[in-house]
């Protein structure tokens, strides 16, 4: 293997590695309420957000900030994405799913949630960017009931 194939594969790696960053940034910022002045930090301008019929679509920066506003104001939790799968496609873009556990409270209730997020990301000036985030949601469920009786909506 020659160094330019090294260096190729080095940089498949390091835009993995920012990617996996990138993620970590965004369940930190869950965490803290949905606080959308940090998290529109990590959306391209013409990103998308889909959580399908029960949680909306939310199309542009400005979108996905209100629903992120909206959720910090009923919703806390802690996220776990777990099992990430990236591809980096090209030098600019790049794909992948995460699986999420979530513990958390809306209201008076505690929940359990689990879902999985694909999603697309876009390089814009060297920063890797959320370009698409698709949700697609398992089931939540009370605490009290566990995962398994009484699946609900939220």
């Amino acid at each position: 293997m020659d160094m330019e194939e090294l260096e190729k594969r080095l940089k498949v790696l390091e835009d993995m590695e920012a990617i996996r960053r990138l993620k970590a940034l965004y369940a930190e910022i869950c965490d803290d309420r949905y606080d959308p002045t940090r998290m529109e930090k990590l959306f391209a301008e013409d990103s998308v957000w889909d959580g399908g019929e029960v949680w909306g679509v939310y199309k542009g920066r400005e979108e996905i900030m209100g629903f992120f506003t909206d959720a910090g104001t009923s919703i806390t939790g802690v996220h776990f994405f777990v099992q990430p799968k990236i591809k980096i496609t090209s030098d600019t873009t790049a794909e992948g799913s995460w699986y999420l556990l979530q513990q958390g409270t809306k209201g008076d209730l505690a929940f359990w949630l689990s879902a999985v997020e694909y999603e697309k990301y876009v390089k814009i000036n060297g920063e890797w960017l959320f370009k698409e985030i698709q949700f697609k949601e398992f089931f939540a469920t009370p605490f009290e009931e566990g995962w398994h009786k009484n699946r609900m909506c939220l």
